[in-house]
């Protein structure tokens, strides 16, 4: 509409001029001059825009950080290789740092890493050792000396002396054990038991192992002078864990036995044995060993609980209680000994 009347205003102006010449009629009254208004600009063009937002100052980070106080306690708990604190420290750190989960764990998988391959390290460079070895080496052993006393076939104190050699290599295993009780009473002698054990042992796998047992027993008080027996057969491992170890063993035997005052015999039994040992602390452990030999005339059945305590490096005090049983012993002896031993053990 605008732009219609805005067209035709130069028409208009063209016209007034001559119209304004015309003379004007007698009775027509005397008009007004007309008044031409200027061209007029269009309005001005108005936007209707949202408000245009604040500066907002741009600041270039990175992602978020494992504050330095927590990081510096796994640090230190990593440092002393203990995989057990380390797991309990990562795990209350993930709980209370959850927006550092991904860094907390790349550092126990660090861990993890470097403990795998020192590990391995470590276990490669004793296999080579072990390989390198001679007959005489990776010996370890204990000596044990005390006083014991004795019911059943007689009731007095003695003294007690024992030796244990142990050596272990990659798959085989060679234990050496002997004993010797004495007791003399007004000049008589009333004990006097010897015994030694040579047992190796072959491992097959984790679990199960064969072995051998070479066995030597002398007890004049008990019927008879020389005791021989040739054992072997298969064995198992019960538990095998740090601090606590238990074997299960079972085989065909062969025994000679002299007697004193009866006839030589030569008897074939099962021997069955158990050998646990539990280390409840550092300075205390317990270990329980018994065996078996079930023959057709003769059982043997020998069991000793012993508790040692630490005292020094390399020193322990050891108690201990041991029975033997003898089903059908010699003419004169009793069935069942029973032996208290306190002593002194040294380990090398």
């Amino acid at each position: 509409m605008h732009r219609r009347v805005l067209a035709s205003l130069p028409v208009l102006l063209l016209a007034v001029p001559a119209h304004a010449q015309a003379p004007a009629p007698a009775h027509v009254e005397e008009q007004q001059p007309l008044i031409i208004l200027p061209e007029m600009p269009p309005p001005p063009l108005v936007l209707d825009l949202p408000d245009y937002p604040e500066y907002v100052p741009f600041v270039k980070a990175g992602p978020p950080r494992l504050p330095l106080p927590v990081r510096a306690m796994l640090e230190a708990a990593m440092k002393t290789d203990d995989s057990a604190s380390v797991a309990a420290l990562v795990k209350f750190a993930q709980q209370t740092q959850p927006y550092d989960k991904d860094e907390i764990r790349d550092m126990q998988r660090a861990f993890n890493d470097r403990r795998a391959k020192e590990i391995a390290a470590k276990t490669e460079a004793e296999l080579a050792r072990i390989r390198a070895s001679g007959v005489l080496e990776l010996w370890t052993g204990k000596v044990e000396v005390g006083a014991f006393r004795s019911t059943g076939n007689t009731d007095n104190f003695g003294f007690t002396a024992a030796l244990n050699l142990d050596r272990k290599g990659i798959n085989w295993e060679h234990i050496i054990q002997a004993r010797a009780d004495y007791q003399e009473d007004r000049g008589r002698v009333t004990r006097e038991q010897y015994a030694a054990i040579y047992q190796p042992r072959y491992t097959l796998n984790e679990g199960f192992f064969t072995y051998g047992r070479v066995q030597y027993e002398r007890d004049v008080i008990q019927g008879f002078e020389d005791r021989y027996t040739l054992s072997g057969g298969l064995g198992y491992r019960v538990l095998d864990r740090p601090g606590m170890t238990m074997a299960l063993e079972a085989g065909p035997a062969a025994r000679r036995i002299n007697y004193v005052d009866q006839v030589d015999r030569t008897d074939w039994s099962v021997l069955t044995s158990v050998d646990f040992d539990w280390t409840i602390n550092p300075t205390i452990k317990l270990t329980q060993d018994a065996s078996a030999y079930i023959g057709s005339d003769n059982n043997t059945l020998t069991s000793m609980t012993a508790i040692e305590a630490g005292m020094a490096k390399g020193l322990k005090a050891k108690l201990s209680y041991s029975i033997e049983h003898e089903t059908s012993p010699p003419i004169g002896s009793l069935k069942t000994d029973t032996i208290s031993r306190f002593s002194l053990v040294y380990g090398f």
